[in-house]
C-alpha cells in the first residue's frame, strides 16, 4: 500500500468515472491528472464496474496515487433510483461484483435493444466513434450525447424522451441487496450526492434521510461534499452525519477533462471514511 497514513491535508477525490462506465477519461489519463495535481488518494466509482478495481489501483500505485476500492452501484430504493458509493471492499470476496455484473449485463443489453431500436426508426448515428466508449457499448449517457450530438434532441430531457419511447430503462437491484453485498465483502455503503437536483435522480432530505433510519437500512454515510450540493445542503448533511455516526465523502464526479476536473478536498474532511478504508489521516 503505497500511503499508510495521509496528512490532514492530502489531496483527495472520492468520485470519478472513466470510460469503463461512462466517463471520456481513460484510466491512465486520469491517473496521470491526479499524480500531476498531487492528489494521494482518490476513488474512482465506474457504475457497476467492481471488475475493474484491480486494473485502477496497479495504475495508481505505478503513478504513487493511492486508488481506493470503489463502485458507484444502480440501485433502487421504494421504485426510487438510487446511486450507492461503495468503498473499501475486497473484491476478491466476489459479492459486490456478481451483483453488480447482473446489472451491468442487463443494462448493456437494454441499452443495446434501444440503439437498435431508434436506428429501425430512422435515427442516424455516423459521429457514433466520437461518444461510445472504446467498449463499444452504448451506456445510455452515451446515446442521450449521440441524439444531441446529431441534433435530434435540443436537450437532455428531449434525448430521454426519445430513448424512453425506444424501450428504455434502467436496470438496478434493490438498495437493501447492495448494501448487504458490499457489507459481505468488508465495504462500506455511502449514499452518493443526495441533494441532486436534476431529473433521473432522488433528491434526498432530511426527511427522507429519518426514513432510511426508520427502515433499518444500515447505510453508513453520504457524500456530503459535492459540486451541485448548496452551502446550506452542505452544512444540513454534515450535522446530520455527526448527529447519526454516519460517515461524510466528498466527490467532483468527474466524467472526463472537459466535463468537470477533479476536485482536491482534503482528508481531514473525509477521514472516519478513509480509516474505514485503512488510510489514517493523522491528528492535527
Amino acid at each position: 500500500m503505497p500511503f499508510a497514513t495521509l496528512s490532514p491535508d492530502a489531496l483527495v477525490d472520492l468520485q470519478m468515472h472513466t470510460i469503463r462506465s461512462d466517463g471520456a477519461w481513460t484510466p491512465p489519463q486520469l491517473l496521470d491528472y491526479l499524480a500531476d495535481q498531487g492528489f494521494a488518494a482518490v476513488a474512482i466509482t465506474d457504475h457497476d464496474r467492481v471488475d475493474v478495481t484491480g486494473e485502477l489501483a496497479a495504475l495508481g500505485a505505478a503513478r504513487g496515487v493511492h486508488v481506493i476500492p470503489a463502485v458507484e452501484v444502480t440501485t433502487r430504493w421504494d421504485d426510487r433510483p438510487v446511486d450507492l458509493l461503495c468503498f473499501g471492499f475486497d473484491a476478491t470476496r466476489g459479492t459486490l461484483d456478481q451483483a453488480t455484473r447482473v446489472v451491468r449485463e442487463t443494462q448493456v443489453a437494454i441499452n443495446q435493444e434501444v440503439y437498435a431500436q431508434l436506428e429501425r426508426q430512422g435515427y442516424t448515428f455516423p459521429r457514433r466513434g466520437e461518444v461510445l466508449a472504446e467498449e463499444g457499448i452504448p451506456h445510455p449517457s452515451a446515446i442521450v450525447r449521440l441524439l444531441r450530438l446529431h441534433e435530434y434532441a435540443a436537450d437532455q430531457q428531449a434525448a430521454v424522451d426519445l430513448m424512453r419511447a425506444a424501450g428504455h430503462y434502467s436496470a438496478a437491484m434493490p438498495l437493501d441487496a447492495a448494501i448487504a453485498a458490499v457489507h459481505a465483502d468488508g465495504g462500506v455503503a455511502i449514499i452518493a450526492h443526495p441533494g441532486r437536483r436534476e431529473a433521473g435522480f432522488t433528491t434526498f432530505d432530511l426527511a427522507m434521510f429519518d426514513e432510511l433510519r426508520a427502515a433499518n437500512l444500515p447505510i453508513d454515510g453520504i457524500e456530503v461534499y459535492y459540486p451541485l450540493h448548496s452551502p446550506e445542503q452542505v452544512r444540513e448533511f454534515r450535522d446530520y452525519a455527526a448527529t447519526y455516526g454516519w460517515l461524510v465523502s466528498a466527490g467532483s464526479d468527474s466524467h472526463g477533462p472537459h466535463h468537470r476536473l477533479p476536485i482536491a478536498y482534503h482528508a481531514r474532511q473525509v477521514a472516519a471514511l478513509l480509516d474505514r478504508c485503512q488510510l489514517t489521516v493523522i491528528p492535527e
